[in-house]
């Protein structure tokens, strides 16, 4: 996928990280009607597994997770030559500043507010992320 093209959504893979199964599907249920492929993982564990191999175009992230926190998936996402490339946006309901600028310094492109954030916007700011 070109890097200033809009994406088309059947080309894109998500990944999604959330340990709560209602809040995984709601969101995962807007981005497939959207056209988007998407898989989720509900520890961090798995998320790093998946993200090594599926190889995703973008990976939503909670922070708080069982296993292995967000934070520390982003670290090891960063830390991997496989999976340094793929952009993540932190999906969370913690937003401490610390954790923000954490985020931001491990190479998040956003941090979103989960009770703030319907599916439909998610959706919608996909396809800007993609581009970025």
């Amino acid at each position: 996928m070109s890097q200033h093209a809009t994406p088309d959504p059947d080309d894109v893979t998500v990944l999604f990280v959330e340990d709560d199964a209602l809040v995984a599907q709601m969101y995962r249920l807007k981005l497939e009607l959207d056209g988007y492929s998407v898989d989720i993982a509900g520890d961090g564990l798995i998320a790093l597994e998946k993200a090594r191999t599926l190889h995703p175009d973008i990976i939503f992230l909670d922070i708080r997770l069982p296993k292995l926190d967000g934070l520390s998936v982003l670290e090891a996402l960063r830390a991997d030559p496989t999976t340094e490339h793929i952009p993540v946006v932190i999906l969370s309901n913690w937003n401490e500043k610390e954790l923000v600028e954490r985020g931001a310094k491990l190479g998040a492109l956003d941090h979103m507010i989960k009770s703030q954030t319907t599916p439909a916007r998610l959706s919608q700011r996909l396809a800007d992320w993609l581009r970025k």
